[in-house]
């Protein structure tokens, strides 16, 4: 029976030429570890002999992978190989967010965005080429936001609002007009997954949490 190799398989969405390609690996993995995660509250009383804990939310699950590179017998350049995995964390200017993956390999089958990736050379030709490299990767799971949203219970979807950022309009803006207080804007930050607020584009839908 063949070896398998492990697959990388690109989402690049419906409106793309190419909406799914595949990097298929030089060499599989050795290991791989999956770190999953919920984030609780824990109030505590006076007189109870622990904090009683409440749900907060899930932080997803995080697979993180070793790869392996090797080109000398071919004497090129191994980022030929390398460039292409840690391109997948480049935004695409039409998801407006950097592609989901689904990086598969036997019953391995994880979907996710590449949240990192450190690239460790340690092979060169004469020339100072490198010819072998190691390459952590991290990917976080990643569901469409819509259909994330459908497991809020009614009552929370209902407090939910969705609105269109105007030009030049900031997120401690929005988090003054909707909850009256600008240093929310965390809050809306993290709802969208708006990393640098500062480069937001006008026109983007911003998901709004409603107050408490």
């Amino acid at each position: 029976m063949p070896l398998q190799k492990a697959m990388i398989i690109v989402d690049r969405g419906k409106n793309s030429n190419d909406s799914n390609d595949s990097i298929e690996v030089l060499f599989n993995p050795s290991e791989y570890t999956l770190d999953s995660g919920n984030t609780y509250n824990w109030m505590k009383i006076q007189s109870l002999s622990m904090p009683i804990g409440q749900y907060a939310y899930g932080n997803g699950t995080t697979l993180s992978v070793e790869l392996f590179f090797d080109t000398y017998e071919e004497q090129s350049d191994v980022r030929d190989y390398t460039n292409q995995i840690v391109a997948l964390m480049d935004k695409d200017s039409t998801l407006r967010r950097p592609p989901v993956c689904r990086f598969v390999w036997g019953s391995l089958d994880f979907q996710g965005v590449i949240e990192k990736v450190t690239q460790n050379f340690i092979m060169f030709l004469d020339s100072g080429i490198p010819v072998r490299a190691k390459l952590k990767v991290s990917f976080r799971s990643w569901k469409d936001p819509e259909e994330l949203m459908k497991e809020l219970p009614p009552a929370r979807m209902a407090q939910v609002k969705q609105r269109i950022r105007k030009q030049q309009e900031e997120l401690w803006m929005i988090a003054d007009q909707e909850y009256g207080d600008p240093g929310r804007w965390r809050e809306i930050a993290d709802a969208n997954n708006i990393n640098n607020p500062r480069r937001m584009e006008t026109g983007r839908k911003i998901t709004v949490p409603g107050a408490d």
